[in-house]
């Protein structure tokens, strides 16, 4: 990527800086972490990647089992020179009653930067506000920003643009949905979340949302029926019914849902050219059908292998040199 003046003064603003939400960083700078992601891509493919965290540690806590986000973080800080510290919470002080804050500030004499997947959102707050070090958010009960940063690289990949882009996600309001939101909301997409009636997304998080895209010329809405929503979508997008710390309401929730999965009927009202996207893990013949997932509008495992390539340019942002 070419070091333009612009690209120089975005960069520096966002060292040091977390990333809890999409709201964090303005379109202005989601876009620069995008073109970096796509420079950072296109060298690892020619072996010939930047080594901007050499020297530098990252600490992974996880209250939550992960596959892409332990994965992709630790490869990413492998590839650009820095190490990675896995860290389960029973194996920490946390799980005898140390204070967050404690935890926040002995870690951060430490590392150079933490990731933490964890059960509450209010609890990144906390550790945030005490660590000394940038903080990213790999997933809570409200926010799964991390996968939205690739969502975005894989929709500007395949799209080459968000301007006039409809995306429409089928399934719980839960932190997809709303990290999907401000997402949109931040790069003037036309976004709706379709959810059955009790299991829409948190209003605070809506109204955020709608404020944002207004002011770059998007839209967001909330509806409960899915054929009418998808009609001419660019792209559709689902996920579990029923997530981690659910599990006792997996039966409630898949009469709730039963009307709401993904099929070959539904993605024909999209558009000819829509693609299909899932953060995974996908549970097949629930939210989703085989057929759709394994076709050919699926983008599910381009969009699983940019959580690498995105995070590795939000680390080179906010902890390299």
């Amino acid at each position: 990527m070419a070091s333009f003046p612009e690209e120089i003064m975005l960069g520096s603003l966002l060292s040091g800086r977390d990333f809890l939400t999409l709201a964090d960083f303005s379109k202005e700078e989601i876009h620069y972490l995008l073109d970096l992601a796509q420079e950072l891509k296109r060298k690892q493919l020619l072996d010939n990647s930047p080594q901007p965290l050499k020297g530098k540690t990252l600490g992974m806590l996880f209250e939550k089992a992960s596959t892409r986000t332990r994965i992709s973080f630790e490869a990413g800080m492998y590839q650009l020179g820095g190490n990675a510290i896995f860290l389960r919470t029973e194996d920490l002080q946390l799980a005898r009653g140390e204070a967050i804050s404690d935890t926040a500030r002995v870690l951060s004499s430490y590392l150079d930067g933490i990731m933490i997947r964890a059960n509450s959102h209010e609890d990144v707050k906390v550790f945030a506000k005490q660590a000394s070090i940038p903080v990213i958010n790999g997933l809570t009960d409200m926010y799964h920003p991390c996968q939205v940063l690739a969502d975005l690289l894989t929709i500007k990949e395949i799209k080459g643009t968000f301007i006039d882009q409809k995306l429409v996600f089928i399934g719980d309001g839960n932190n997809m949905a709303h990290s999907l939101m401000l997402g949109a909301a931040q790069m003037g997409m036309s976004n709706t979340i379709v959810t059955p009636k009790g299991y829409e997304p948190n209003e605070v998080i809506v109204k955020e949302s709608v404020s944002i895209a207004h002011q770059n010329q998007g839209n967001v809405e909330v509806t409960n029926c899915p054929r009418t929503a998808v009609q001419d979508a660019d792209i559709l997008y689902t996920d579990v019914w029923t997530s981690m710390g659910q599990e006792a309401e997996q039966v409630e929730r898949a009469a709730a849902f039963s009307a709401y999965q993904v099929d070959s009927a539904l993605v024909l009202q999209a558009k000819k050219d829509a693609i299909f996207m899932h953060c995974l893990p996908a549970h097949r013949g629930e939210e989703v059908t085989a057929s759709v997932i394994d076709g050919l509008q699926s983008v599910v495992f381009q969009q699983a292998e940019n959580r690498l390539h995105a995070q590795k340019a939000l680390l080179t942002a906010i902890i390299g040199k």
